[in-house]
């Protein structure tokens, strides 16, 4: 039997105080949403059906390149059982399995999510509810059941006695799996006929008991995995739990961690073995880090990858590549197209973008570094900058093998420095240098003795 997974995010989110749609928010750079789906995904849904209302274009936009998943708007907010009728009838849903997630609870794991499907798959129920036992179960739907743990009803927490509240201490996760051909057929039996005016999901447990049909639980051990984000104070908490499960995992394959607490990395990243992970690191979007590297501590690195044996420290690095044994920082800053071939240096506060560094070749100290290839073993002095932009156009340097610029270089692009050529130091290079050539480049120096001594004079007179 196919599963298709319903994934409700209409809701406004009005808690988070945002312009933007809650399930838009991000958790370790992923929108909340996304991480639904993903879960439904790797579980094996085959079709994925997203219910929008609020910021629903945005919402629309980030699915648009997904062929598994389509969205279906909810125009009036009518209540979780309003949704998912609007899903089933909106995308044609009336057979296989339909798993119902939340958009806004992005720690569900693909493995509860497959078991919930197959008690409606494998085990003949016509719904299964995945229920949890959090530490404070104030506020929480509670979940009924009779002497064979066939589920009678799910009673709100407003609703129950004081003897329920105390006894009952099992709840509702919010998370459903229905046999499509019996949601569709019930649905529509679902009323609105309570104090709030909607249309609630829970009812149709009910509905379905009432008609004879089997509605069983399944009981998530991990009540983390059931987190709702509804504001900013409960999307840090999702946060941390989501931090310490990768850092965990990671740990778990090889990965050091100083302090995991102080360590964040994106679900899509991935760290080789014998790593080291220093306090104050954050590798985020398609970050990927080889064996044997110390990175941190204060390091950023977003959609960069680094090969081995690499030190990556206090440095900013985005859409950069690090080939191995390749070192960086501390204060370095690697732009987009910033490529550093194995054995190369980027230094204390350096700056480079776009721009191949080449074997062995080594930026050390307070340069830029900008629409250039350099070849292997050169040394760029202290304070020298590649003058790339003229205010119109961004322009090229080459730098050949085994060149040396000196300190306090300006190399005003484009300009060509030829192999083994030798820049002295505080140069304004405008020309090419030929290979195993000497450029240099300042105005003679001027000594008039005794001018110092002569001036103090002067001012001592003045009164100064």
């Amino acid at each position: 039997m196919p599963t298709t997974a319903i994934i409700l995010a209409a809701g406004e989110g009005t808690r988070m105080r945002s312009a933007k749609a809650k399930v838009l928010h991000e958790l370790l750079g992923r929108p909340l949403v996304t991480w639904a789906a993903d879960a439904a995904r790797k579980a094996g849904a085959g079709r994925i059906v997203v219910v929008v209302g609020n910021g629903a274009e945005q919402v629309k936009a980030l699915f648009a390149g997904e062929p598994d998943v389509e969205c279906v708007e909810q125009a009036e907010r009518l209540g979780t059982g309003h949704a998912v009728r609007c899903a089933l009838e909106s995308a044609g849903i009336d057979s296989g399995c339909v798993a119902i997630l939340n958009g806004d609870s992005p720690l569900v794991r693909p493995e509860t999510i497959a078991q919930l499907a197959n008690a409606v798959t494998e085990g003949g129920q016509a719904a299964c509810v995945l229920t949890m036992t959090p530490p404070d179960p104030t506020g929480y739907g509670r979940v009924q059941t009779d002497a064979s743990g066939q589920v009678t009803a799910i009673i709100e927490h407003k609703d129950c006695t004081p003897e329920q509240r105390a006894e009952l201490l099992e709840c509702n996760s919010g998370f459903y799996a229905f046999d499509g051909a019996q949601l569709a057929g019930h649905i529509g039996e679902v009323s609105n006929d309570n104090v709030q005016g909607e249309y609630y999901l829970t009812d149709m447990i009910a509905i379905l008991r009432g008609a004879g049909l089997p509605v069983s639980s399944t009981h998530v051990a991990d009540a983390d995995e059931m987190l709702g984000v509804n504001s900013r104070s409960q999307l840090a908490d999702a946060s941390r739990v989501m931090q310490s499960r990768i850092n965990e995992g990671l740990m778990a394959e090889g990965v050091g961690m100083l302090d995991p607490s102080l360590v964040w990395v994106g679900p899509d990243v991935t760290v080789g073995r014998d790593t080291v992970l220093l306090p104050m690191t954050f590798l985020s979007g398609d970050t990927h880090v080889g064996e044997g590297c110390v990175v941190g501590p204060n390091s950023r690195l977003t959609d960069t990858r680094v090969g081995d044996g690499c030190t990556v420290e206090e440095t900013v690095a985005i859409q950069a590549t690090l080939e191995n044994d390749v070192s960086c920082g501390p204060r370095a800053y690697l732009r987009p197209g910033a490529h550093l071939l194995d054995g190369s240096k980027a230094g204390t506060h350096v700056e480079i973008k776009n721009s191949t560094i080449g074997e062995g070749s080594k930026v050390p100290h307070l340069s830029y570094i900008g629409d250039t290839t350099m070849g292997a073993g050169v040394n760029i002095g202290a304070g020298s900058i590649t003058c790339n932009y003229d205010g119109v156009h961004k322009n090229k340097t080459t730098i050949g093998d085994g060149a040396f610029v000196g300190s306090d270089t300006m190399m005003v692009a484009p300009v060509n420095i030829g192999a083994g050529a030798l820049v002295g130091a505080s140069s304004c290079i405008t020309r090419d240098v030929p290979a195993d050539a000497l450029a240099i480049e300042r105005s003679e120096q001027r000594i008039i003795e005794g001018y110092a001594k002569k001036r103090r004079q002067a001012q001592e007179r003045e009164g100064h």
